[in-house]
C-alpha cells in the first residue's frame, strides 16, 4: 500500500539526503546521507486488551519490526524520501473479529531537538485464516525542503511507531509487553 506524506519545513529548517539514487532519471549523487530513520522504544509495540492485562485477554498486538528509508536531492532541491515499514500484527485469543485498525505515526525532527512535522496513517489488517501476519507499509513522497544547498541529512531524523493510547504506553514502559515469535 503506497502513501504520501508531505513534510514542510520552516525556512530555517533544513535537511540533506543518502547516496543512492531515488528519483526517476536522477543521476547526479546526493550531496550527503539520507536522514536516518528510528522506530520510537515507547512506541514500538502495542497490546489490545479485552479486560484485565492477561494473555487470554488478549484481543491484538503489534510490533514495529524495521524502517528503512531511501531519499534524493541535490541544488537546492528539497530531500524527497521514501520509507519502508515493516510491522508485525496479530490477533489474540479475545479477539471478536478477524480485522483491525492500526494507527501508526511518522515524524520528522530535528535531530535530538524538536518536532518539526508528523502525520498518522491507519490501516485495517486482516490476518485472514492465520492469527498473525507481516505488514508492510510503503510511504512515498516525503518531502522535507532545504535552507540551503549545504544542509546535510544528518540534521534530521525521521522516527515511526504506533499511536497509543495512555494505558498502551503504561503497559509498554512497565516492561510487560509482549514480543512476537520469530515469524519468518
Amino acid at each position: 500500500m503506497k502513501k504520501a506524506c508531505v513534510i514542510t519545513l520552516l525556512a530555517a529548517s533544513a535537511l540533506a539526503a543518502c547516496r543512492g539514487a531515488y528519483s526517476e532519471g536522477a543521476r547526479e549523487r546526493n550531496p550527503g546521507p539520507c536522514p536516518a530513520a528510528y522506530i520510537l522504544q515507547d512506541a514500538s509495540r502495542f497490546v489490545e486488551f479485552e479486560g484485565e492485562p492477561a494473555a487470554e485477554n488478549i484481543a491484538w498486538s503489534g510490533e514495529m519490526i524495521a524502517v528503512r528509508t531511501t531519499c534524493r536531492y541535490f541544488d537546492d532541491q528539497p530531500i524527497r524520501a521514501r520509507l519502508k515499514l515493516e510491522m508485525a500484527v496479530g490477533r489474540g485469543p479475545a479477539a471478536e473479529k478477524r480485522s483491525q485498525k492500526v494507527t501508526y505515526f511518522v515524524a520528522v525532527t530535528r535531530r535530538d531537538r524538536e518536532l518539526i512535522a508528523k502525520e498518522e496513517f491507519t490501516r485495517t489488517i486482516s490476518t485472514g485464516e492465520g492469527n498473525a501476519d507481516i505488514v508492510i507499509e510503503n510511504i512515498d513522497n516525503i518531502v522535507i525542503p532545504r535552507a540551503k544547498t549545504t544542509t546535510s541529512g544528518t540534521n534530521f531524523e525521521i522516527i515511526v511507531g504506533f499511536k497509543l493510547d495512555r494505558e498502551q504506553a503504561l503497559y509498554n514502559r512497565s516492561g510487560a509487553s509482549l514480543k512476537f515469535p520469530d515469524l519468518q
